[in-house]
Parts: structure tokens; C-alpha cells; sequence
């Protein structure tokens, strides 16, 4: 006898399950004739996915589905779990981020606009790698007169 059934997948403590149809006697992870949809019960709402053509002609030729499977299933039927597609969301582009990352830096700036506290620290902000390339280039001019009057020394003696 044929069985609409669960097929576990994912990682774990983190489960995602096919929707197969195989025979009564093998494992749960065993052989199975087709794929039928998948379900991904921890996403919020959980994900289901029921290729309904195929699945209403597996349950004409005399499938059965598990208690599992069939209260997917209606669920499913009825629309209170949504359908997705088989394609997974396309991750944004460089430019994408880029452009948030500006807008951010926006929203930013325009807040430090009308506070006084914002408005000085981003003051600071910017004063503070100024301070530090002055710093940082007295000491090179030091390290470099340094240098040179111990190369007089040697030279004299």
C-alpha cells in the first residue's frame, strides 16, 4: 500500500520534512517514489508546501495519507497555511546595501540635527581621527629628527 507521508530532513533540533509518497514498508527515511510538497514546521508561520495536481492523482490511485500529512494537507487546502514557491527569496544586492546603508547614515545625521547632545558628540566624532593624524604624524617628524641627529653624532665621530 502506497502512504503520503513525512520525510525528515534538516539539521539537528532543527527539522524540515519532505512530503513523499512511498511504500507502507519502508523506513521513514527510506525509499520513496515522489516528492510532494515540503513543510518547515519552525519557521513563523511554518512553511508548507503541497504540489496539489500531483498529490490529488497519487490519492486516485489509492494512496493514503498519514494523520500528519492530512491535517497539512487541509490546512493547506483551506489557506490557512500559506503556499509558497519552490524558489527561496533572492538575497539583496551590493547596491541594495549600500543605498540602506546611506539612507541609515541619513536618518543618522538627521537626528543629530535637532539635539544638542547628538550634535556634539557627532562633533567629537569627528574631531577625535583628526586629533589622532596630528598625533600620529608629530610623532613620525620626532622619529625622523631623532634619526637624523644620531646620524650626526656617528658621522663627527
Amino acid at each position: 500500500m502506497l502512504m503520503i507521508r513525512l520525510r525528515r530532513t534538516g539539521a539537528k533540533k532543527d527539522p524540515h520534512y519532505r512530503v513523499v509518497v512511498a511504500d507502507r514498508a519502508a523506513g521513514r527515511d527510506g525509499a520513496f517514489l515522489e516528492i510532494l510538497g515540503h513543510y518547515h514546521p519552525r519557521q513563523q508561520p511554518a512553511e508548507v508546501f503541497f504540489n496539489m495536481e500531483r498529490t490529488e492523482t497519487w490519492l486516485g490511485q489509492g494512496a493514503r495519507m498519514s494523520d500528519t500529512v492530512r491535517s497539512l494537507y487541509r490546512r493547506a487546502k483551506r489557506g490557512s497555511v500559506e503556499e509558497v514557491s519552490e524558489a527561496p527569496p533572492a538575497a539583496p544586492s551590493d547596491a541594495e546595501l549600500e543605498a540602506a546603508a546611506e539612507v541609515e547614515a541619513a536618518d543618522v545625521s538627521a537626528d543629530a540635527e535637532g539635539d544638542p547632545v547628538a550634535q556634539q558628540a557627532a562633533e567629537e566624532a569627528d574631531a577625535e581621527p583628526a586629533a589622532d593624524a596630528d598625533a600620529a604624524e608629530g610623532e613620525v617628524e620626532g622619529d625622523a629628527s631623532a634619526d637624523e641627529e644620531a646620524e650626526e653624532k656617528s658621522n663627527e665621530v
